[in-house]
């Protein structure tokens, strides 16, 4: 007779594999998916620095799921389905949602025009997220891995937020940046569905040794960031989002004196 306890086999012979989903990895996601659900709750009740801080938490989780997952030996198509969905979150609808009640919403003061125009640039930010998460999903494995295509959602949403917990910490009222706020919103999605390539930073190994200068310039970014997290902040993603641009217009002008 048979024992119950004992795995049950196939007609192969093979026991099939259980049915479930990796802790670690899924874990970290859902971190960066609260993280992202909470600065939008945070910033509807007036709380932007913590709502600021949140998105960028959701990307220090962001980073690691992948990582963990890869160096476990955990990665899975449901984790990779559930992180692009976390993603939409926490890099697509938080930073919009945050910025238009910081700021765009206050543009209905000068018109209902206006007004419009504020929600609907903030729908441009979330739809062009969507978009970019998209192109992403399909291009995984078959595009150069050293080079994002278009600004990743995560950079777009520290420029977006950045602006956010610079200009509150600093006193300023959302309505007096509203122009300057819409503008940066639209660019900022413009650039995740633009073909403008972006270092994507993956092609460093961690695991090879490096010089040491390289280790002091960390520890020097470390402290520059502990002196004024959020203008350290902005400006490090602020010059990445327009590194993209600026690289691209350069090629085509040495491609064209190469021609001429």
């Amino acid at each position: 007779m048979e024992n119950q306890n004992e795995q049950q086999v196939d007609e192969t012979g093979v026991k099939p594999r259980r049915r479930g989903i990796y802790l670690l990895p899924n874990l970290l996601t859902t971190g960066a998916l609260f993280a992202g659900f909470y600065a939008i709750v945070a910033a509807m009740n007036g709380k932007f620095e913590p709502a600021s801080v949140a998105v960028f938490i959701a990307m220090i989780l962001d980073g690691l799921d992948g990582r963990v997952a890869r160096m476990t030996n955990t990665q899975s198509a449901f984790g990779a389905e559930y992180d692009s969905l976390s993603d939409m979150i926490s890099f697509g609808l938080a930073p919009a949602l945050v910025m238009y009640i910081w700021s765009l919403s206050s543009l209905v003061e000068y018109g209902w025009q206006w007004g419009k125009l504020g929600w609907l640039g903030a729908f441009i930010y979330v739809a062009a997220a969507a978009l970019r998460l998209a192109r992403f999903n399909t291009k995984v494995g078959s595009s150069d891995k050293r080079y994002f295509q278009g600004l990743p959602s995560p950079a777009a949403a520290a420029v977006v937020i950045g602006m956010v917990w610079v200009f509150f910490d600093q006193k300023v009222n959302g309505q007096q940046l509203a122009p300057v706020a819409l503008v940066l919103t639209i660019a900022t999605g413009l650039l995740m569905v633009s073909n403008i390539s972006y270092y994507s930073f993956k092609d460093v190994d961690l695991k090879n040794k490096v010089p040491f200068m390289a280790i002091f310039a960390i520890v020097l970014i470390f402290v520059l960031a502990s002196i004024d997290p959020p203008k350290v902040l902005f400006g490090c993603f602020l010059i990445y989002a327009l590194s993209g641009p600026t690289v691209s217009v350069v090629r085509r002008l040495r491609k064209r004196n190469q021609q001429l």
